[in-house]
């Protein structure tokens, strides 16, 4: 079977209104053939949704994503974002326990599970986030970590459920870094993930797209993803650069 590729922008906390309808405007005249998905801050979800349906891309194979959500139903929560919230908004993705919600906000392996539950239980794609710090890379324990962060996550979802999304593996070394893994490291890596999917479901696993997110840049995203569990990207600094984010698309085609 082949994985169609999949590469996510990750804006993380940046934007504007401005700077957003030039980057918009960039990538729609690109138009990447690969399936892509803008995941930006929850204030300009409705500004990307808007601007890709007028674009003409609305409805293809480029949609909007959330970089979060609630684990639980609207209610009183200050301050969270419901999924059901960003279900009306027309959004179709969302990334689950990015490392920096792990090591910022105290995600736990069993919070980023049921939030990849939960979209899933809304219709939402979820791109779930597994991967290691430094100290446990050093320490010999990336494939301990790995797996224990996936196995939370299939104790409370079906693979073939989400087969529906994504898993992303960061190594947490190797974001904002400048670092990335060589594509050997990553790909044994994502062989390892393939396998513990297999485990759970052989045809999900076959289906699941596991894409890679450290420090992927043009130079370096081909060799990435011509490796054979490399399905993608998780983009995050250089998605902020609509022609390095186009060039990284033209790299998983």
């Amino acid at each position: 079977m082949t994985r169609r590729r999949l590469v996510a922008a990750n804006w993380k906390m940046n934007g504007t209104r401005a700077a957003n309808a030039a980057w918009l405007a960039e990538f729609a005249g690109a138009r990447p053939s690969c399936e892509t998905v803008v995941c930006a801050p929850f204030v300009y979800l409705p500004q990307l949704i808007d601007r890709l349906a007028s674009s003409g891309l609305a409805g293809s194979a480029t949609a909007v994503g959330a970089q979060n959500l609630s684990e639980r139903s609207p209610g009183a929560f200050t301050g969270e974002v419901a999924g059901e919230m960003l279900v009306d908004l027309g959004c179709r993705w969302v990334i689950v326990g990015h490392s920096e919600r792990r090591a910022l906000y105290g995600e736990t392996n069993e919070i980023v599970a049921a939030k990849a539950a939960r979209a899933l239980a809304l219709g939402l794609r979820p791109i779930v986030c597994i991967g290691e710090t430094l100290a446990e890379r050093d320490g010999k324990r990336t494939m301990a970590v790995v797996s224990a962060q996936l196995a939370a996550v299939l104790k409370t979802c079906r693979a073939a459920d989400l087969a529906r999304g994504a898993v992303a593996y960061e190594p947490v070394w190797a974001i904002g870094t400048g670092r990335t893994a060589t594509p050997e490291q990553a790909q044994e890596v994502h062989a390892t993930i393939r396998a513990q999917l297999v485990a759970a479901d052989s045809e999900a696993a076959t289906a699941t797209r596991i894409v890679y997110g450290g420090s992927v840049k043009p130079a370096n995203a081909a060799e990435l993803f011509a490796q054979p569990d490399i399905d993608g990207g998780l983009i995050g600094g250089a998605s902020l650069i609509a022609r390095d984010f186009v060039a990284i698309c033209a790299a998983a085609t």
